[in-house]
């Protein structure tokens, strides 16, 4: 279920008077090198982040147990089959991408047999290393073709159930949060501090300003099958700029539906 934040009505972003503070907040995911497949560190460009003075998870949590009726589980079953669709979809793209090589691999020694006559010893290796991988290829082709059509096939048949549990915990949500945007507003008033919030730039990186205090530093980030979930705490105090990044390793992984 995907909780979005309100808009919270009346709630002025208006720095207190008594001298802000920057905030620096980086955001940066492990991801493959595609030069050599080795593992890098990327910035996260265009993540909305929220600095919030409270704690977004236990307002949540307190509202769904005076609401008395629980949210709806993700059954096992569906969780389960999202793991087997993530396996079969990297299994297609791993042998696509070795597809893709092998045709890009055919076409320059093609383009280097033209380079020779067929009696010399260069053309006679290029011609024999063509056929291998000619031959290769078509093996390729046919796994590829095979882990496509179980991933799709283990998509299709998952599809329904998903759609089905993601409307039960949506229409849940809606009656558990009705009042949400009230109980942040007076939260926020409590705090005598104000939201901020700021979208990372090319480089990962957002800025905002802040009077001293407590607050929780919230995203979130989509991958296909499951949702990074940031709410950290910190505290800001006066002086130097506070910094903190955000990678997978301090977030909460939750599955998507």
């Amino acid at each position: 279920m995907k909780r979005s934040l309100l808009l919270l009505a009346g709630v002025s972003t208006t720095l207190a008077a008594c001298g802000p503070t920057e905030v620096v907040v980086t955001a940066e995911l492990d991801a493959e090198d595609p030069a050599t497949g080795s593992a890098m560190m990327r910035s996260v460009s265009d993540l909305e982040i929220q600095l919030l003075p409270f704690d977004r998870d236990a307002v949540f949590d307190s509202m769904a147990t005076a609401y008395g009726t629980p949210e709806p589980p993700i059954p096992g079953e569906i969780l389960d089959a999202q793991e087997a669709i993530a396996a079969a979809q990297e299994e297609w793209r791993d042998t696509e991408n070795r597809w893709n090589t092998l045709r890009d691999t055919l076409q320059t020694i093609s383009d280097s047999l033209e380079n020779y006559n067929r009696g010399e010893a260069r053309y006679v290796a290029l011609f024999n290393e063509f056929n291998d991988l000619d031959t290769e290829l078509s093996t390729v082709e046919r796994q590829m073709n095979t882990a496509f059509e179980r991933f799709d096939s283990l998509q299709q048949a998952n599809i329904g159930a998903a759609q089905a549990v993601r409307m039960e915990r949506e229409s849940w949500a809606a009656d558990a949060f009705a009042e949400v945007s009230d109980v942040w507003t007076e939260k926020v008033r409590a705090s005598g501090l104000s939201v901020a919030v700021d979208t990372t730039n090319a480089s990962g990186v957002a800025t905002m300003a802040v009077s001293p205090g407590e607050y929780w530093v919230h995203a979130r980030y989509d991958e296909v099958y499951n949702e990074l979930y940031w709410n950290v705490p910190i505290t800001v105090e006066g002086g130097d700029p506070f910094t903190i990044t955000l990678t997978r390793d301090n977030a909460e992984v939750r599955p998507k539906l």
